[in-house]
């Protein structure tokens, strides 16, 4: 299988002057345009005036802590963001994802496994780029724009990340279908494998936000061993 991503405009924000050099050198010679820094308030300038279509983000920056830039970032850019770490606690991991990175890899990792998940986030960022404008989605009490990316439970703005909406939005696509975690990996996150845990937490949150709870659910029914569904309240 070919997990080799498509051609791109690459920020890598690294520190270490060894990493940083080796993933230039790989990136270069897979035909990616690179740029690199090495503080995260260096960052934050490219992007404010280049054009990306990936940042990989180190955590352990000089100036800020990874998750500061990443907050940061976001609130000038929806550039995917590939979070590059030494630490694999699992509570931050998940933070991070709910505070709007992509993906993430553990170091050390190897060159095609960054190929492969720069691949996947590269999928979905053109295969929503090339996306008609998608007309609002209802369901029940929920009202759903896919192109403002706003959604509101009876006329209430809801506050998402950037994934629950993703989340959200596909299962409101299919409304009442129950929807194999295989088949949200793929769709939402992009990714042919991973962590069930990371679907759970995200879900936990949605149902939090939709004032519902796994043991109460209105809009958001688990079936165990099966997989989720989106159906209005009875």
């Amino acid at each position: 299988m070919d997990y080799r991503a498509p051609m791109a405009s690459v920020l890598v924000v690294e520190d270490d002057q060894f990493v940083r050099s080796a993933l230039i050198r790989h990136l270069t010679e897979a035909s990616h345009t690179v740029r690199s820094v090495g503080t995260a308030l260096e960052a934050l300038r490219e992007v404010a005036h280049h054009r990306f279509d990936v940042v990989i983000l180190d955590l352990g920056l000089p100036d800020l802590d990874g998750s500061e830039a990443l907050k940061m970032l976001r609130g000038i850019t929806d550039v995917p963001v590939i979070i590059a770490t030494a630490r694999d606690d699992e509570a931050e991991i998940v933070r991070l994802l709910n505070d709007g990175a992509d993906d993430y890899l553990t170091k050390p990792f190897s060159v095609e496994h960054l190929s492969a998940r720069m691949a996947a986030v590269l999928r979905r960022s053109q295969a929503t780029a090339a996306e008609p404008p998608p007309r609002v989605l209802r369901v029940g009490g929920l009202a759903i724009d896919p192109l403002r990316r706003q959604a509101e439970l009876d006329g209430a703005v809801l506050d998402l990340t950037r994934r629950e909406f993703d989340l959200l939005t596909f299962l409101a696509g299919r409304p009442g279908v129950v929807v194999a975690r295989r088949e949200l990996l793929a769709e939402v996150w992009q990714q042919s494998y991973g962590d069930d845990q990371t679907i759970d937490v995200h879900l936990s949150w949605l149902r939090r936000k939709l004032g519902e709870t796994a043991a109460r659910p209105r809009y958001i029914h688990t079936l165990r061993g099966v997989g989720v569904k989106l159906e209005p309240p009875l």
